[in-house]
C-alpha cells in the first residue's frame, strides 16, 4: 500500500507558488499536452477538483453514456475534459487560481477522510485493476496532480518538483503499469526486469516472473533485461505524452531486449 494523502497540500503548496509567479505570456505557453497551453491545464486541474467534490463527495453524478470498452471510457474522459476546457477559455488566469484555491482545500480534506483499505468508487484500469481500494485510487490522484503541475513547469521552464520528495512518489504509482504492461509476455520463471530512472533522480524498480504472471519486487532474481530511462523523460514517456521513439537519445536497453521494449509502452494514465 502506498498511502499518498498527506502529499496533497504539499504539493497544492507548490503548484500556487508556480501560478502566482506566472506571466502573462506564461500563462499560454504550449505544454506537451499537446492540445492544452498552461491555462487550459490549470483549467483541467479545477475541473479534477469539482468532479471530486461533486461526484465523490457529494454523490452527483449525471448518468454517463453506455460503456462497452476501454475505448468507450477514453472517448467519454476526452470530451468531458475537451468540453471543461473549452468552457474555461471564457475564465481569467486569475478566477481560475481563485477558484482552485477554493477547492483545493476540500480536495485535500475529503481524500484525508477515506477508509483507505474500503473499496474505491473508480477502478485504476491501466494497473489491469478490475476493483481498487482508496488507498489506490488516492494515488492515482496523486499522480494527476503531480503530472499536470510538471506539464506546466516543463512548459515555462520552471522545474521544482524532479525530486525525493513528489517525484519518487509519482514514479512508485506509475510502477503498478508495469506487470499489466507485461501481461502478454513471458519468459523463463524467476527472470526479471529492472527498470532504472537516472539523472536528477536515481532510482531501481524490478519486475519478476513467477511463471504465470509479472510481479512487482524488490527482490529481483536473474535480471535479463536493464532499462535506463531519464527522470525528465520518463514522466512524458508513463504518460503517453510522448513515446519511446520519441524519446530514443534518454532510453537504454541492455539484455533482452524484446522484454524491454514491450517494458517501455509502460502508460500509466488513462490515455
Amino acid at each position: 500500500m502506498i498511502d499518498l494523502v498527506n502529499k496533497f497540500p504539499a504539493l497544492e503548496e507548490k503548484l500556487f507558488e508556480l501560478l502566482d509567479g506566472l506571466s502573462e505570456e506564461e500563462w499560454f505557453t504550449q505544454t506537451v499536452a499537446k492540445k492544452w497551453v498552461v491555462k487550459d491545464v490549470v483549467a483541467h486541474l479545477y475541473d479534477g477538483n469539482i468532479r471530486t467534490l461533486s461526484g465523490l463527495r457529494d454523490g452527483h453524478k449525471p448518468k454517463p453514456p453506455v460503456i462497452q470498452s476501454y475505448q468507450d471510457l477514453l472517448d467519454f474522459l476526452n470530451q468531458l475534459n475537451a468540453d471543461w476546457v473549452l468552457a474555461m477559455k471564457r475564465v481569467s488566469p486569475q478566477m481560475l487560481v481563485e477558484f482552485l484555491k477554493q477547492t483545493s482545500r476540500p480536495f485535500c480534506e475529503y481524500y484525508a477522510s477515506l477508509d483507505l483499505n474500503a473499496k474505491a468508487e473508480f477502478s485504476v484500469a491501466w494497473a489491469g485493476e478490475m476493483e481498487s481500494k482508496n488507498w489506490m485510487h488516492i494515488a492515482r490522484e496523486y499522480t494527476e496532480k503531480f503530472l499536470h503541475q510538471q506539464q506546466i513547469r516543463d512548459a515555462v521552464g520552471k522545474q521544482g518538483i524532479i525530486n525525493e520528495e513528489f517525484f519518487v512518489p509519482f514514479l512508485e504509482v506509475c510502477m503498478y503499469a508495469l506487470p499489466h504492461t507485461l501481461r502478454e509476455t513471458s519468459t523463463t520463471s524467476g527472470h526479471s526486469i529492472q527498470l532504472s530512472i537516472t539523472g536528477e533522480i536515481n532510482k531501481d524498480w524490478y519486475v519478476v516472473f513467477d511463471g504465470q504472471k509479472w510481479n512487482l519486487t524488490s527482490t529481483p532474481k536473474d535480471i535479463v533485461t536493464i532499462i535506463e530511462i531519464d527522470a525528465y523523460a520518463s514522466w512524458k514517456l508513463f504518460s503517453k505524452s510522448l513515446r519511446p521513439a520519441d524519446l530514443e537519445e534518454k532510453i537504454s536497453i541492455t539484455g533482452n531486449k524484446d522484454l524491454g521494449k514491450v517494458a517501455i509502452e509502460m502508460v500509466s494514465f488513462m490515455a
